[in-house]
């Protein structure tokens, strides 16, 4: 209005002043980014300097059949300090089942890590036909067991390669593939779907049901024919119709082969023929069910819940 400017700059200024505000905003945006992945990089850094497993070290291949698996005097804790377990022993002998119950967070999950070999014990020893364990191939070890989790992992791909998954693929023909689906109740439901064994299961297993996918990480074990299958409650969050497909399944696997299963469903465990009772780490007691009933009064008070729940 006082004529120190005119009509054509104030507009020029004013179009500046708009255009100047988005690249400024990505400019801020691009340093929150920045400082994400920063933090990102700093974490995949920390992970590729943690030392490798040496998968080959140890003895040639020793068969784990028909051998007893003992837990001896085992301590352990994490970084933190904390006893998890103390003083345990246990002992699978060949082609039995063992079963451990006990309250949540009593260290059954950790027992099976220490068993996998994910971890060392702090103190003790696990050994198998009276050899320490930690004197066999890592990578031997774990190609004779068998795993089978509440939550099995599926991963995208094709139902073939999340059978074969860390096998030899080019080793298993389609028969065989189709004999250990029909093993584990899921060769209908596969023959059922569009491409049959080279049918996509999406991320995570999205386009199978929990049932499903319990059956299909069954027939993977069929598959490794393991000589110690583990079970980490395989039916605890399925219906009771796959429930009972599941549990047909894991009858037929665990048949002539030492299997260890964490329960807490009273009847997983009842036709076990040892069941250690595990609390804040230490074995309670152990026997079969009608023998803890009558001599351990936590196992009894568990049993209760059970049959309440």
């Amino acid at each position: 209005m006082n004529g120190s400017m005119s009509m054509g700059t104030m507009v020029s200024f004013l179009m500046y002043l708009f255009q100047i505000m988005s690249p400024i905003a990505i400019v801020a945006q691009f340093f929150t980014t920045l400082s994400k992945a920063a933090g990102s990089t700093e974490r995949v850094r920390e992970v590729l300097a943690e030392p490798e497993e040496q998968l080959l070290s140890g003895a040639n291949h020793v068969s784990l059949a028909d051998k007893t698996l003992r837990l001896e005097h085992v301590d352990f804790s994490y970084e933190t300090g904390k006893a998890i377990l103390t003083d345990l022993n246990i002992e699978a002998k060949p082609n039995t089942v063992v079963a451990f119950a006990g309250p949540s967070g009593g260290g059954k999950s950790t027992i099976f890590s220490l068993i996998e070999r994910f971890y060392e014990p702090t103190a003790g020893q696990l050994t198998i036909g009276g050899q320490n364990i930690d004197e066999l191939s890592l990578y031997d070890w774990r190609s004779q067991i068998g795993f089978v989790s509440q939550d099995s992992s599926i991963m995208a791909g094709t139902i073939r390669q999340n059978l074969t998954y860390g096998l030899d693929e080019q080793t298993f023909s389609d028969n065989a593939l189709w004999h250990v689906l029909s093993l584990a109740y899921a060769d209908k439901f596969v023959a059922e779907m569009p491409d049959g064994l080279d049918t996509e299961v999406g991320e995570r297993g999205i386009k199978v049901s929990g049932g499903q996918r319990q059956r299909l990480a069954i027939a993977r074990a069929f598959l490794r024919n393991p000589k110690i299958l583990m079970l980490d409650e395989a039916t605890a969050s399925l219906d009771s119709e796959s429930e009972a497909m599941v549990q047909k399944a894991l009858a037929d696997l665990m048949k002539d082969r030492t299997t260890l299963t964490i329960a807490h469903r009273l009847s997983t465990i009842v036709d076990a023929d040892n069941i250690y009772f595990i609390d804040h780490g230490q074995v309670s007691g152990n026997g079969t069910h009608q023998q803890l009933m009558d001599t351990l009064p936590l196992y009894r008070d568990y049993v209760k819940i059970q049959f309440k729940a």
